[in-house]
């Protein structure tokens, strides 16, 4: 496929993205249930007796508790939808009939739904630190952006949302249904975590560091964990799992038929 001819299926695939008004909505509501969360959290802690060395969350994770709860899930639903709508209303049929490459499609709503992930991530994250430190800086437990590590954790926060969303947008490839591909993402992003928790030790950080929450606390955390891979591992980990369930929904949507 030529270079224009990839150019006219990205502008494709941005039209019907943005002609959605629901995922605009969706994304602003999110952001905003996230950083009212975010200030009520912070408050609540900045207003307790205890010194915010004891939290359990140093003051950077802290930054990104509302965001991985409130923000990361509505985001994931989107990224299933990006592909299960046309599924359900039989427009990928009209998709496919006009770019038959069905690998392009699919590269081509990952690269817009992730980067518009990306810049919506990258932009909550450095709002939910700025405003976390600026409730902590009276207590003397705020970070300023020069502080070590600080830099990293908020661009690996941003950096969240497109894992999440490509992890939805695979998965719709793979199952087609959106209720069963929700469940899907749910299961992976935050479940499969979960059920690795209930393990006992040391399996539970020996499997759980494999999993996306596990891997995303390394990357935002400013202490990381001894018992869990590495931050740049665990970054390695986060791209892996888009990464391995989209090519498994491309090689799928070649296979199959519409």
């Amino acid at each position: 496929m030529t270079g224009h001819r990839a150019a006219e299926v990205l502008a494709f695939e941005w039209t019907k993205l943005r002609s959605i008004r629901s995922n605009y909505l969706t994304l602003l509501i999110a952001s905003a249930v996230s950083i009212c969360i975010t200030v009520l959290v912070v408050h609540t802690i900045a207003a307790s007796p205890a010194s915010p060395a004891k939290a359990p969350f140093d003051s950077l994770t802290v930054s990104f508790l509302a965001y991985a709860e409130y923000a990361v899930l509505p985001v994931s639903i989107l990224g299933v939808l990006a592909c299960t709508s046309e599924y359900s209303t039989g427009l990928i049929r009209t998709t496919f009939t006009a770019v038959p490459q069905r690998w392009t499609v699919l590269a081509a709503k990952a690269a817009v739904a992730g980067i518009v992930a990306l810049l919506a991530g990258e932009l909550l994250a450095f709002v939910s630190f700025l405003l976390t430190q600026a409730f902590l800086s009276g207590r003397h437990g705020g970070l300023p952006l020069s502080h070590p590590g600080v830099l990293g954790g908020i661009l690996g926060a941003g950096f969240l949302l497109p894992v999440c969303v490509l992890t939805g947008l695979g998965l719709g490839a793979i199952i087609r249904h959106t209720a069963g591909a929700i469940a899907a993402t749910v299961g992976v992003v935050y479940l499969l975590a979960g059920l690795c928790l209930s393990l006992p030790s040391p399996w539970n950080t020996d499997i759980g560091r494999f999993t996306p929450a596990f891997a995303a606390y390394q990357v935002v955390a400013l202490h990381p964990r001894p018992q869990l891979f590495a931050p740049p591992v665990s970054l390695a980990i986060l791209v892996a799992w888009p990464a391995l369930i989209l090519v498994i929904g491309g090689l799928l949507i070649t296979r199959r038929d519409a």
